[in-house]
Order: structure tokens, then sequence, then C-alpha cells
């Protein structure tokens, strides 16, 4: 077998292949004589069928069949010979197959690129620090309340908070344009999007009033957008918001249920704060150190890479917000995907680096914390553990967030890291949305927790 490959531009590799025709006959013959055995054509017994007569009647697809075989072996054959590791599917051209002569056929793909990653003393870091304050305790628990929120009627003016049941129409120069029944609104939330809710304060349940208000630019739909409108509102019913009481039936909804009453309450609670806090440090560094890689060095990208991160972002995208309405992948064009497809595969391939030049492996123990941390918001925690260690393509999938973890340790040894304290609110911002892999390690619920 003849080889011969040439560089055509950038990572684009062009391999031309050139498979003796004694290889693809001898192939072919073998073919023809599993086929004369298994053959139903009448006038002839079963498996005595001629070869002249097989290869006749399939002749044309049997070495059609062969060829395909023969080149898809062949291919990974000649990379393996000449030490090329391809980024992607190729593309097979100018393929020869006539019969008495040599199989030929150029297969065109792009190469991984080779490149030193650039010394981590180019990096910088801010690591922010923070304590848990008895005032950080205090607001957790308000917030959780507020969640467990439920509404009383009362006779009174509205109120920011309330939450009022109204009727109302909305005209424009006189004409009805829409008409809600039994709408809740809440004073203050301007869910409403165009401060309807603040013209409310002041009315009580029985009252009628017309607002008037000028709707958005990016109201919907389109032709009512920007136009000044009058909504004649009809005030049915005006409920204050309730706060539920700190007793074991508030604390049983957040998994307290064997006794301890608040002090179980608070205990439980502070972990989760620590827990969310730990976990909000670590993915601001990791996302300093990976910024730090991305802009420390340049890569040349294969675009069969990008062009698989980014089907594969779009078919995340279709399974998340679309469930069974069918496939709407076609409207979602590459555009859409590039910028983050080129950023993670590029990140892919530093990472994977690093972890080749320093010979790092997983540390089996982080493989365990990681695996019981997740573990652990579940009911079950051992049930979970047992499965991801049943499981390969689950245990492989923390094996390689544990990579990604030593590689950032990695780059903090070596990077500029200076620290900054701020207050445990700005420390569990996030900067940036969560990826999956790290939304992965989060809440599942059952436990107090934000």
């Amino acid at each position: 077998m003849q080889v011969t490959v040439e560089t055509t531009q950038g990572l684009e590799r062009k391999m031309r292949v050139v498979v003796p025709s004694e290889r693809v006959e001898n192939q072919i013959t073998e073919k023809v004589k599993e086929t004369a055995r298994r053959a139903r054509i009448n006038g002839f017994r079963p498996g005595k069928v001629p070869l002249r007569e097989v290869k006749r009647r399939f002749g044309q697809g049997i070495r059609q069949e062969v060829s395909a075989e023969i080149i898809k072996d062949s291919y990974d054959e000649a990379l393996k010979k000449e030490e090329i590791s391809p980024a992607g599917r190729p593309q097979i051209e100018e393929v020869k197959t006539e019969e008495g002569q040599d199989l030929e056929y150029t297969a065109v793909f792009e190469v991984f690129p080779e490149f030193e990653v650039a010394d981590f003393g180019g990096i910088s870091v801010e690591k922010v620090t923070s304590e848990i304050q008895e005032s950080d305790i205090e607001e957790m628990i308000e917030s959780l309340r507020n969640q467990r929120v439920s509404y009383e009627p009362i006779q009174r003016a509205i109120q920011e908070k309330d939450k009022v049941n109204l009727d109302f129409e909305t005209l424009v120069d006189g004409e009805v344009v829409a008409d809600e029944k039994d709408k809740d609104v809440i004073p203050g939330s301007d869910s409403m999007g165009y401060g309807f809710e603040d013209q409310l304060a002041g009315l009580a349940a029985g009252d009628e009033k017309d607002l008037e208000v000028t709707l958005p630019e990016s109201y919907r739909p389109d032709d009512l957008a920007g136009k000044a409108v009058v909504i004649k509102v009809k005030i049915n019913s005006v409920s204050e918001p309730v706060l539920p009481e700190l007793n074991d039936e508030f604390f049983a909804f957040f998994g307290i249920t064997e006794g301890g009453g608040m002090e179980a309450f608070r205990k439980e609670l502070v972990n989760n704060m620590q827990r969310e806090l730990d976990s909000a440090v670590k993915a601001k560094v990791k996302d300093q150190v990976m910024k730090g890689l991305l802009e420390t060095n340049d890569v040349e990208i294969p675009q069969a890479l990008i062009d698989m991160e980014i089907n594969l972002m779009r078919g995340r995208m279709v399974r998340q917000f679309t469930g069974p309405a069918g496939d709407v992948s076609h409207l979602l064009p590459d555009d859409l995907f590039s910028g983050e497809a080129q950023r993670q595969v590029k990140l892919g391939l530093l990472v994977s680096r690093i972890v080749e030049q320093h010979e790092v492996q997983p540390d089996a123990g982080k493989v365990r914390e990681m695996i019981e941390t997740i573990a652990s918001q579940y009911e079950h925690p051992e049930e979970i553990i047992n499965a991801y260690y049943s499981e390969e393509q689950r245990l492989n999938e923390i094996r390689n967030l544990v990579l990604q973890d030593q590689v950032v340790d990695l780059v903090l040894e070596n990077a500029s890291v200076t620290e900054k304290a701020v207050g445990y609110q700005e420390a569990v911002r996030p900067e940036v949305p969560v990826s999956e892999d790290e939304a992965s390690e989060g809440d599942s619920g059952g436990s107090p927790h934000p």
C-alpha cells in the first residue's frame, strides 16, 4: 500500500492512498464465494450457484461494498503508518475502483495542532476570600421564608408586595385590543415590564381606574410596541404577604425532620452556605485560570472540532428548550454557537496538552470526594455513589472534572495570585453563566439552601 501526505493549508492534510489491485480482487473473490453460499437463485440449488452467475448478477454491488470496506480499513492503516492523529472525520475524494486496477482515493482531513503551552507565570488570578457572618445567616433565613410566603385577603389600600387580583382591558384610541380576567400581579415587582403595577398604589378591592401607560418598544405584539394605551382595571381582591413561622413544619420542608429545631436548621443552613461559598470561589478561580490560558496561548483550532462542538451545543439547546415539540435545530444557525464553541475547543486542547506535558493523572481520592459531594445532596447518598462507580461513562465524566481541577491547581502554583476579602453575597454572586458540569455539582433540593 502506498501512502503520500500533503500539507495543503494550516492544519489540513491531503492523504493519497493506493491499495494494490491484488488485495482488492482477492477480497472481492472471497465476497463472491460467500455470496454464492448464501444466494437463492431460481434454477440453482442452494449453495451451488456458479461463481460466474454471482458475478454477473451481483458483481458491481460486491465491488462497491468491498471497495468501501477497503477504504475504511486502509485509511486507518495509513494513519497508523504515518503516525497521524486526525481531528474529525475525513472527506473521501477522487476514488478509483476500476476492475483490474489499483484502488485509489484521497482523504482530506485536519490534524491536531502541535504547540507548547505558554509559561503559567503570565497568568494573574484574584482569589476572593469570605466568611459567613451572622447577618448573612439571618438574611438567608428571611430569603427562605419569602420563598414560602402565603397570602391572606385584606381590606385596605394596595401596598408594595401585596398580591392583587384584577381584571383589565387595554385600549388604543378607544378600541379594546386586549381583555384579561382574574390576573394576579405583585406591586413593586414590575412583572408586566412597563410600570403598570406602580399605578395601582392607593386602590382597594372593588375600585376601578383608567391607567395611562406607554408600552415599551420591546412589547409584543409588534403593532402595540411604543404606543400610549389606556388600561381600564377593576380590583377584585387584595392579599397581603404572610411569612411562615420558624417552626418544625417550616424546618421539615428543608429536610429537618428528626428534631433539633432551630439549632439543627441553622447548622444545616450554614453547611449549605459554606458549600455554596466554596463552590463559588472555586468557580471564579477556575474561570480566571481558563481565561488566562486562553489569553496567553495562540492555538490554531481545527474547524472539524469546532463544527462538532457546535452540533453538541445545538443538540443540548434543542433538548433543553423544545422537549417533545419536534426537531427545530434548523432554526439555530452555527453563528449562534460558534464563538463559545471555539472557546471550548481551544480550552480542551490546552487542558489536554497540559495533562500530557505534566503527566497529570486523575487523583482517585479527589474523584471519590467529588462523587460524595454530589451524592450528599440526595436522600440516599450510597446509591448515588454506587451508581457512579458502576457506570464507566459517568465515572469518566467525574475524572475529567477532577483533571480540570488538578490543571487549575497546577497553574495556580506558578501564576500570580492575589487575595481579596469580600462579603458573602459578593463572593457567591456569579460573574459568568454556570456551565453544565458545574451545575451538576449543585443543589438537588431537600435541605436548607437558597
